[in-house]
């Protein structure tokens, strides 16, 4: 362990061994996910709505996070060596961080706009269309590309032990203008669009309470939605979380960096839990719509072998077409 430019960089022989399996393993089901998830996108496109482009948004940001994963599990079978160059690396921790953002950000908006369809059905904001939606999403990645492209500023290597660490989340001491702010930022970009879901969820289930008759099943379906959105934020982004808050408590206590050392395995094994957020985002799709789940029911009774009524096709069709 070294302390370069006051950043500590750490052998970590449990993350070269438990890591690459796992960015795999999220590799092969975030792929199966995003596959089902864009075909739904294509074969739907003629009875889309503001929240599946907010979707589609959210399975570009996916399939983006799946194009590094194979290259950040290899990092780690070799021990943290990067191998790749200095610019394919910053670019590789620029696309992460912000294809996490947008995972995030658009998670918020889908629950923003069910939010808005059962608590606010006369908003006008609920009659814009298509056009809206897509100035939101044009928005959104404006601001989360501005938030991000100090990345691509600075390098990121960390040289240990005849290797180079390819990292953008190092601890470093004392004050480093950048480092604090990449740190900040992960963390308000959690913390506040979670209140912002956790509003929504209460106020849908709310909703639901007090309707004594939901003939369509609209609002039991929003509150499925939603808990599917706080479901992927809960296990995907609030642990990574957690440990790098613990981070910046064990920097008020201690100035060495082997204090260090057990937080940041901590960390970087719950930060991978964040690209999982690519194989649980079809549940979220599941739940947007009849279309959606149709659709997944459909080919998974395809897949078992099992006959499709003729009838329930056509419901399911009438279902899409009211939703």
């Amino acid at each position: 362990m070294n302390n370069s430019s006051k950043c500590c960089a750490f052998d970590a022989p449990i993350l070269d061994q438990v890591l690459p399996p796992i960015l795999f393993t999220e590799f092969i089901f975030g792929l199966m996910g995003n596959v089902l998830a864009l075909s739904m996108f294509f074969y739907h496109r003629d009875t889309w709505k503001p929240n599946s482009v907010y979707l589609a948004h959210l399975a570009v940001a996916d399939s983006v996070v799946l194009f590094c994963l194979p290259f950040r599990a290899d990092y780690y079978r070799r021990g943290k060596d990067w191998v790749y160059g200095d610019a394919f690396c910053r670019i590789l921790l620029f696309l992460l961080a912000t294809n996490r953002a947008a995972g995030i950000f658009f998670l918020t908006a889908v629950a923003v706009d069910r939010y808005l369809k059962i608590v606010h059905p006369h908003n006008r904001i609920n009659r814009m269309g298509l056009r809206y939606a897509s100035w939101v999403s044009i928005g959104l990645w404006t601001l989360i590309v501005a938030m991000t492209v100090y990345l691509l500023t600075d390098p990121h290597f960390y040289f240990q032990n005849n290797r180079t660490q390819c990292e953008s989340f190092n601890i470093c001491l004392g004050h480093n203008s950048l480092s604090d702010w990449h740190n900040s930022f992960f963390v308000i970009q959690f913390f506040l669009p979670t209140g912002i879901v956790t509003y929504c969820t209460t106020c849908i289930t709310w909703q639901l309470k007090s309707k004594t008759v939901d003939t369509s099943g609209k609002i039991k379906r929003a509150v499925h939605f939603v808990l599917a959105v706080a479901l992927v934020f809960v296990i995907c982004f609030f642990p990574s979380n957690v440990s790098r808050i613990a981070v910046w408590v064990l920097k008020s206590w201690y100035t060495e960096c082997h204090y260090f050392e057990d937080a940041n395995v901590a960390f970087y094994t719950t930060v991978c839990f964040t690209y999982f957020n690519s194989a649980l985002n079809p549940i979220v799709y599941y739940f947007s719509s009849p279309a959606f789940s149709g659709s997944i029911n459909k080919i998974f009774m395809k897949l078992l072998g099992k006959k499709i009524d003729d009838e329930d096709d056509s419901c399911a069709t009438i279902s899409t077409k009211v939703s």
